[in-house]
């Protein structure tokens, strides 16, 4: 029972119950019973027959329809509502569930009671049925309203966001704080980014995360919207558009680049003022015939203007400059292939979410399978990855675990024609890891080994017939080493012993002077670096045809003294290997060559991205899980950032240090980095064409006989004229076929105004195609040492210690095989050039025939001077 007068006063100004007599309130009045009810509490349940009257004193209360999610179907009580008067009146169950949105204060009315009070006085009735006849037509109005609006938003309802931002990569952290930031405000957003990133999504996060979530959320796709645009903004007399249909929802645009330009400038001005307008006959019917003239008073002019209340979400591809600045929000769906990280976040969502409709047990990922789908890009993004896990789970057919021969994604370029051998064999692996290779290698044969050497060098016989140092160095390790690139690559430089007293060294002086070593000085290395090495290259090869250093002992070990120096001296000023990446000559000439290779090391970039925190491999570190040990790459190269070979010496520091399995060495196809991911150098094209004339170089004396010149080479003079124009001349020959063809390109555009001759491509990319044929001239000019003399390595041992070597087995070929195997090195080099241009070039073969004429033009001089006929 509530106090007089005060209780009855505030029923007749605050309530429906105020129309009823002073004496009827007071009646009800004396049956009131005052309860307090917290907040998130569920009162009365729809479909319950009403045992209460509720008059809402204090607080909020909100009633909702069962399965309908509408704002419409929702209604929130203030003050003074009454809530069940209608059933209690007309004997109908619960219309809505009943929530209290906060701590509320009810005065309740028993059912009971208040029946008797209408049946007492009948005044109930006659005063509150009429009123809830005119609100229950007012509600059959508003419903069919509703109903006609729900019938034009049906088709492009979204009921509900398909999943949330899936992963915790830095990426998904940044677009779930936009997104949150989008949600808070009523600004317009667009979503842009690549196919596949399902950015309608994110439009659908943006709604539901919003406190309009439960106003209704539509999509359409631009490209089926006609161009008048009626069923967006309707029709002036007509139809309603989607955005008065939608109220206060919010409206998704997919694909916003497809839609028709003559609608653009209606959608700025919605945009940028929220005002639409309807669309008229005229405007929309430009062939239908003329209307009547509009009356001239302006005042008779039917306003087609209307205020928006809707939400507009754009979704494209790209950014749209015209409609950018009129956004309040503008969020980048970041591609997957940057968010390796969340891939397998992603996967196990997909799995979850695929076995669940099928109702199959979920299976596991095997941690191979789930680095291959990290190595791939996937161009088509989150879609592409949904349809191959789900084509994995169907082929899995019920197996625990997603093996990687079940993952098995398009694969890049990049990978494209790989074996790696790791995986392949194993041992391999496991050798590669071990300290055999290179360090006990290193240290515990090449260390002692080359002082060996220097030493026999300086005091041993001085002739290759009698000293086993000549005889290692100009008959066994050039034609190896030659031998060796278009396999190994740079596999020497791991066991180099001139780095391997370059180490020693820095370790030596940093324990005898404890400090900091200089970082690398990497832009003046970069652009000095090359050139230094090509100079110093083209010194040598001066110094070892003037003082004929393979005939003489001391001469050769002062050569390799002075490249260990410099070895040895960079080591002491700079960490890790300085010379070997920048400026050694040797390692210059085995990076050149190494490019032919077809082994490489590279690493999956998928993995490296999403799964490696520490960088090891590059910085170096503590072991950690399948990860040794190790003070990272000596040549600070990165095995995911690698696009050739020229700075990997295959020393497997990576390998052993990354605890994910990243590092792989491949087979692939000899060369295949330099007409895809290669990028030219200048100081490069340099040495190339100093390599080549260093065959001329080495060749003087048959090169005098086929120019008929009979100068006296015991003349220092004229033989370092001679030596120069020989090291020098050759590489004319690859500049006058380049220049020939920038003539005819430029020839042909003034004779023909719209010329079809392509460009040709920079010198500095086309010099590469020589490149097997400098190989194979280096080569067959020193198969000749190898096949001759290599096979005495053993007698000459023996007459390095002043012993005899008799009877020892000798092995030497005869010249006419020889000749063979020399022709056909060149052969195959002046073919391989060819072949390699066109890969380079990417164009037809007769706008490259001057490089290939040029080319063939080197192949038979080459073999004029080594083979002879």
């Amino acid at each position: 029972m509530i106090a007089f007068p005060d209780g009855v006063t505030w029923l007749q100004e605050r309530t429906d119950l105020g129309v009823l007599s002073t004496e009827v309130l007071r009646a009800i009045a004396q049956i009131i019973e005052e309860r307090v009810v917290s907040a998130n509490q569920q009162l009365v349940p729809e479909g319950v027959p009403v045992k209460e009257l509720y008059i809402l004193h204090q607080g909020r209360l909100q009633g909702d329809r069962r399965g309908q999610t509408n704002s419409a179907w929702t209604v929130s009580w203030l003050p003074g509502a009454t809530i069940h008067l209608q059933e209690l009146l007309l004997g109908q169950p619960a219309q809505r569930t009943v929530v209290s949105l906060s701590e509320c204060r009810l005065w309740v009315v028993p059912a009971d009671p208040f029946r008797a009070l209408v049946s007492s006085y009948p005044e109930i009735n006659q005063t509150l049925l009429p009123q809830l006849a005119q609100r229950l037509a007012k509600l059959s109005s508003q419903l069919s309203q509703e109903q006609a609006r729900q019938a034009i938003l049906r088709p492009y309802l979204v009921s509900k966001a398909s999943r949330g931002v899936v992963g915790k990569s830095r990426y998904a952290v940044r677009l779930r704080q936009r997104i949150k930031q989008a949600a808070e405000d009523r600004r317009s957003v667009l979503i842009f980014g690549e196919p596949g990133l399902e950015k309608d999504t994110l439009a659908a996060l943006i709604h539901f995360s919003s406190p309009y979530r439960r106003t209704p959320l539509i999509q359409i796709d631009c490209n089926t919207i006609q161009i008048s645009g009626a069923e967006l903004f309707g029709r002036a007399g007509g139809k309603p558009g989607l955005i008065e249909a939608l109220g206060e929802g919010t409206l998704i645009l997919n694909n916003i680049q497809e839609l028709p330009p003559e609608l653009t400038p209606k959608l700025a001005q919605l945009l940028e003022t929220g005002l639409y307008t309807l669309i008229s006959r005229e405007s929309a019917s430009p062939l239908s015939p003329p209307l009547t003239p509009l009356p001239a008073d302006p005042f008779l002019i039917p306003n087609l203007d209307r205020d928006s209340q809707a939400r507009i979400i754009m979704i494209s591809e790209k950014t749209l400059p015209e409609i950018d600045s009129l956004v309040g929000h503008v969020i980048k769906a970041p591609p997957l292939r940057v968010r390796k990280a969340d891939i397998g976040d992603k996967v196990g969502y997909y799995i979850s979410l695929i076995c669940r409709a099928k109702g199959i047990p979920k299976p596991d990922l095997a941690s191979e399978a789930l680095r291959r789908l990290q190595a791939y890009d996937f161009p088509n993004n989150d879609r592409e990855l949904r349809s191959l896990i789900e084509r994995a789970i169907v082929q899995a057919a019920g197996a625990k675990i997603i093996t990687e021969e079940i993952v098995w994604p398009a694969q890049s370029k990049k990978k494209q024609f790989r074996l790696n051998l790791l995986n392949a064999y194993p041992n391999l692996r496991r050798f590669l890891r071990s300290p055999w290779w290179p360090d006990r290698i290193n240290y515990g044969f090449t260390l002692a080994f080359f002082a060996l050497v220097i030493g026999v060098g300086f005091v041993g016989p001085q002739n290759r017939q009698e000293n086993f140092v000549l005889n290692l160095f100009w008959a066994w390790w050039w034609p190896v080493m030659l031998l060796a690139f278009p396999f190994v690559g740079r596999l020497w430089c791991a066991v180099c012993p001139f780095m391997i007293y370059g180490e020693v060294t820095q370790k030596l002086s940093l324990w005898l002077w404890p400090r900091q070593l200089k970082r690398w000085p990497r832009e003046s290395a970069e652009k000095w670096g090359g050139w230094f090495l090509l100079s110093l290259f083209a010194l040598i090869f001066l110094w070892e045809e003037l003082w004929d250093l393979e005939n003489t002992a001391y001469l050769s070990t002062c050569l390799l003294l002075l490249i260990t120096a410099g070895a040895m001296i960079f080591s002491a000023i700079f960490e890790r290997r300085f010379w070997c990446r920048y400026l050694c000559p040797i390692g210059g000439m085995n990076g050149l060559f190494a490019k032919l290779s077809i082994t490489e090391l590279r690493a999956q970039q998928g993995t490296c991205s999403a799964e490696c925190t520490t960088y090891q491999c590059y910085k170096g570190g503590p072991q950690k899980g399948e990860g040794l040990e190790t003070a990272g790459c000596p040549l600070y190269s990165h095995p995911a950032q690698l696009n050739d070979n020229r700075d990997c010496v295959l020393c497997m520091t990576c390998l052993k240090a990354c605890p994910h399995r990243s590092v792989e060495l491949n087979l692939r196809p000899p060369g295949i980095e330099l007409w895809t991911s290669h990028a030219p150098r200048s100081y490069e094209v340099a040495l190339l064409l100093l390599l080549l004339g260093g065959v001329f170089l080495h060749r003087l004396p048959e090169l005098q006989t086929v120019l008929n010149l009979s100068w006296d080479l015991h003349s220092f003079a004229v033989h370092l004229g001679f030596s120069m124009a020989a090291l020098s001349l050759p590489a004319a020959i690859p500049l006058v076929a380049y220049g020939s063809m920038l003539l005819f390109y430029r020839l042909n555009s003034i004779l023909s105004h719209q010329s079809s001759t392509p460009k040709p491509r920079p010198f500095v990319e086309l010099a590469y195609g020589y490149l097997p044929l400098v190989l194979a001239g280096n080569l067959a000019h020193y198969l000749r040492l190898g096949l001759i003399e290599g096979g005495r390595l053993l007698p000459v041992t023996l007459a390095t210690f002043s012993l005899s070597g008799e009877g020892l087995p000798i092995l030497v070929a005869h010249p006419a095989v020889i000749a063979f195997l020399q022709g056909t090195t060149l052969i195959a080099g002046t073919i391989l050039s060819i072949w390699l241009s066109q890969k380079i070039a990417r164009q037809p073969l007769r706008y490259l025939l001057a490089q290939h004429l040029a080319a063939i033009a080197l192949g038979v001089s080459l073999w004029t001077l080594i083979v002879g006929y």
